[in-house]
């Protein structure tokens, strides 16, 4: 601590000069006591940056990242990336896409046929019973030939998917990218995709319910087709 003697008592010690001394032991000097702080740097030199510490917030900024969406509490949660380019899926799901493409865009039931039973067990094509699955597709499509699903199937197949579930049993490439994302957060261009595959009239009627209920395909990371289904 460092001892700074006030204006009084040196204007005291002044006055009564070397001979005065003893009585200047008798009188109360008033001090001040200055803190000082240990180091080198001097009593007025400027504090760098890193001296002074500035509170950053515990809340990170809002995004304009399109892909995040802000909920009520101020947290942020990714939407699902949707992909378009084929070239990100692995080689067996490629190919299995590449044969229900191609099947479908030629209208050739015998082809679907080949692709369908490719699988060890056959592909979800109904929440019920179906029996022969190329007769319950021309049976589903309204022209009563398949051409109508298979128009769909090819629709569905052309739009953009997703990775889901990843490093799970469950983990599927998903046709189109609508059926695991939030209808409520749909772009105009996005919604310009959807309506190239489903009437405006279907699009409300899911939104009341509150997810995609229109077909859509699931396919394994090892080219298993899972499923090409409508409904809940």
């Amino acid at each position: 601590m460092r001892r700074i003697f006030s204006a009084t008592g040196l204007a005291l010690f002044a006055a009564l000069g070397a001979n005065g001394a003893m009585a200047a032991k008798a009188l109360t000097v008033q001090t001040e006591t200055i803190p000082v702080t240990s180091g080198t740097q001097s009593d007025t030199a400027p504090l760098s940056e890193d001296d002074v510490k500035v509170p950053q917030s515990s809340s990170p900024p809002p995004s304009d990242d399109p892909k995040v969406k802000s909920t009520d509490a101020g947290a942020q949660a990714p939407l699902p990336e949707v992909l378009y380019s084929t070239d990100y899926l692995p080689k067996p799901v490629a190919r299995m896409h590449s044969q229900l493409k191609e099947a479908a865009l030629l209208g050739d039931m015998k082809r679907m046929r080949m692709v369908l039973e490719s699988n060890e067990l056959p592909p979800t094509l109904s929440f019920g019973e179906i029996g022969d699955p190329i007769e319950f597709l021309k049976q589903s499509s309204g022209d009563g030939e398949g051409f109508e699903i298979l128009a769909i199937l090819a629709d569905v197949l052309d739009a953009g998917f997703i990775h889901v579930d990843k490093g799970t049993p469950q983990e599927m490439y998903v046709w189109p990218y609508f059926a695991r994302f939030p209808l409520h957060d749909l772009t105009a261009e996005q919604k310009v995709e959807l309506f190239r595959i489903v009437t405006a009239g279907d699009f409300a009627e899911m939104q009341d319910f509150g997810a995609w209920s229109f077909y859509r395909v699931g396919i394994g990371p090892d080219g298993t087709l899972h499923y090409f289904v409508a409904g809940d």
